[in-house]
């Protein structure tokens, strides 16, 4: 199995190379939102003092950590995937014997992955440069204690986007139905604002939906704003919806092939 995903990944990796374009497209989509974030928390929190709390070093720290995270445990499978279904190019993959969206699909996303990091690291420089931000709250060990929390939100909205994108096994719209899924990690993730910025009523939904293990928990993990039983509870709460999502893909796949059909298939 190691020779199989070490092959998948020269062969992804040389792949990624070859449409630098869309790389660069992708990663501006990726970066625009956070950056624009960034700066109209910041103003208002310069024009304010702060924001319920939050300073203007608060909100420059906060999302230049989300830039980070937000590449880590981000993925694109949808776009990679959904029209292998749709236009039957997913019938050749069936027959090898290896799993196509848990073996070349996610080596895929992960040397993706890699390169827009790479692409990341001189604009972060920028950011660094033009916000200044202060750092000096965070340590190692929760930088560290972080690493493994930002892999395990990785897997957990890789699972949870590829069952969606196994909508596609029964209807065409599995598009817009990601779209959704989307909007649901921007409101519940702490991307668009952090979560205690946001009304009581999604806070309270947001501790019990895997969105805030995506981004909210580790950017707070980093920034060193968590008690260590909240930590705890994090891994925990990582832990159990990394279960759930393993189930729920593995659920929605397996019924999704067997109705799966395609010319020559």
């Amino acid at each position: 199995m190691f020779l199989i995903f070490k092959r998948l990944w020269q062969v992804n990796w040389a792949e990624q190379w070859q449409y630098r374009a869309n790389l660069l497209m992708y990663l501006m989509y990726w970066l625009v939102s956070p950056i624009v974030y960034l700066a109209v928390w910041t103003s208002i929190a310069n024009v304010k003092g702060d924001v319920n709390g939050f300073t203007a070093n608060d909100f420059i720290t906060y999302y230049m950590v989300l830039l980070i995270c937000d590449q880590v445990t981000s993925n694109i499978i949808i776009h990679t995937f959904a029209y292998k279904i749709q236009d039957g190019s997913l019938s050749g993959e069936l027959i090898k014997p290896i799993h196509p969206m848990l073996t070349s699909a996610l080596v895929n996303n992960i040397a993706f992955k890699m390169l827009t990091i790479m692409g990341l690291t001189p604009i972060w420089a920028i950011l660094f440069m033009l916000f200044k931000p202060d750092f000096s709250g965070i340590v190692l060990t929760n930088v560290l204690l972080a690493i493994p929390v930002m892999m395990i939100a990785f897997f957990i909205g890789y699972l949870l986007s590829a069952a969606v994108t196994s909508l596609a096994f029964w209807t065409t719209r599995v598009y817009s139905i990601h779209e959704f899924y989307f909007a649901l990690i921007l409101l519940f993730s702490g991307q668009f604002v952090p979560l205690p910025l946001m009304p009581k009523l999604i806070q309270d939904i947001a501790q019990y939906l895997p969105f805030q293990l995506l981004l909210y928990f580790p950017i707070q993990l980093i920034l060193g704003k968590l008690s260590a039983d909240q930590i705890v509870m994090g891994y925990i709460m990582s832990g159990i919806w990394l279960a759930v999502a393993i189930v729920f893909f593995s659920l929605i796949w397996r019924n999704g092939v067997k109705r799966y059909s395609a010319v020559g298939a």
